[in-house]
C-alpha cells in the first residue's frame, strides 16, 4: 500500500490507518485509504478526474459515504482493517457465490427459491465504454449531494473493498476478499466499476448489463447470492428484481 503518488492538487483530507483491531500489527500503523476531510460538491468532477489519472497515480478513487447520522464512520474513524490483494487471487467467483446461494437459499424468506446454483452468467453484450460509464454514474450521484472523496492504492476497484477493510457486509459475509472476487468477476463479464462505497452500501456502474428477461434473472441469482438484502428487503420478490436488471447501467446493493 502506497500513497507516494498522492496528487497535489487535492482538497484538504488525511490518511487513514486501519482499527489495530482488525488487522495483524504489521498493517496496525500503514495508512489503507486517503480521504477528504469534507464532504465535496464536486466530488463527480473529482472523482472522474482521478479515475482518469489512476493508471499513473496507482490510486483508485472512491466516492464515499458515512454511516447516517454518524458521517465520520467508517472512513474517518478508522473503522477499516486491510486483506491484502493476495486473499483475493485465490478465491474463484463462482466457488464463492455456489456458498452464499446454498446459505440463502437454505433461509425461509429465499421461498421459492429451492434450486440448485445455476452457475455464473454468461458475459453481458457491451455496447458502452465501462469507463464512460462509469464516469456518468460518478456524476450523477454527485448532483445536488455532498461526498466524501477516498483514494486507495489498487489497480481495481473491486480490490478497494478489501484493501481499505471494508465491513460494510459485515451481517452476510465477515470476509470481504469474498466480496472482492465477486465484484471482480463483475468488472470482467459485466464491465462494472465500483464507483461509491458507503457504511453498509455499493454502487457500480455497468457497462454491459443483461438485456432480456432470461439472462437478467441469471444475473439476479448472482444478485440473491451476493446481497439478498436487495430483495428480501428492497424489491421483496425475486422475478421483480430481476426485471428491473435489464440494462441497467447501475447496480446498487445494501447489506443491514
Amino acid at each position: 500500500m502506497s500513497f507516494e503518488s498522492l496528487p497535489s492538487d487535492l482538497p484538504s483530507g488525511r490518511l487513514v490507518a486501519p482499527d489495530p483491531e482488525f488487522v495483524h500489527e504489521r498493517w496496525a500503523d500503514r495508512p489503507v485509504l486517503w480521504v477528504s476531510d469534507e464532504p465535496l460538491v464536486d466530488a463527480g468532477d473529482l472523482w472522474a478526474d482521478l479515475y482518469a489519472r489512476r493508471e499513473k497515480t496507482g490510486l483508485y478513487p472512491l466516492l464515499l459515504d458515512g454511516l447516517y447520522g454518524e458521517p465520520t464512520r467508517p472512513w474517518h474513524d478508522g473503522e477499516l482493517g486491510h486483506v491484502p490483494a493476495g486473499a483475493i487471487d485465490v478465491l474463484a467467483a463462482d466457488g464463492v457465490l455456489r456458498r452464499f446461494w446454498d446459505a440463502v437459499t437454505e433461509n425461509e424468506h429465499a421461498a421459492p427459491l429451492n434450486d440448485p446454483w445455476p452457475g455464473l452468467a454468461d458475459p453481458g453484450i457491451g455496447v458502452s465504454d465501462p469507463d464512460d460509464v462509469a464516469v456518468e454514474l460518478a456524476e450523477g450521484l454527485a448532483i445536488g449531494v455532498g461526498r466524501f472523496l477516498g483514494l486507495v492504492p489498487a489497480g481495481r476497484g473491486a480490490d478497494t473493498l478489501s484493501l481499505v477493510g471494508w465491513h460494510g457486509p459485515l451481517n452476510h459475509t465477515d470476509h470481504t476478499q469474498e466480496i472482492s472476487a465477486i465484484v471482480r468477476s463483475w468488472e470482467d463479464r459485466f464491465g462494472a466499476r465500483v464507483v461509491k462505497v458507503g457504511f453498509d452500501t455499493l454502487d457500480l456502474s455497468v457497462a454491459a448489463p443483461p438485456r432480456t428477461p432470461e439472462h437478467a434473472r441469471h444475473v439476479a441469482a448472482e444478485h440473491m447470492a451476493f446481497c439478498p438484502d436487495n430483495v428480501w428487503q428492497g424489491s421483496g420478490d425475486f422475478e421483480t428484481y430481476a426485471v428491473s436488471l435489464v440494462d441497467a447501467e447501475r447496480w446498487h446493493f445494501w447489506w443491514d
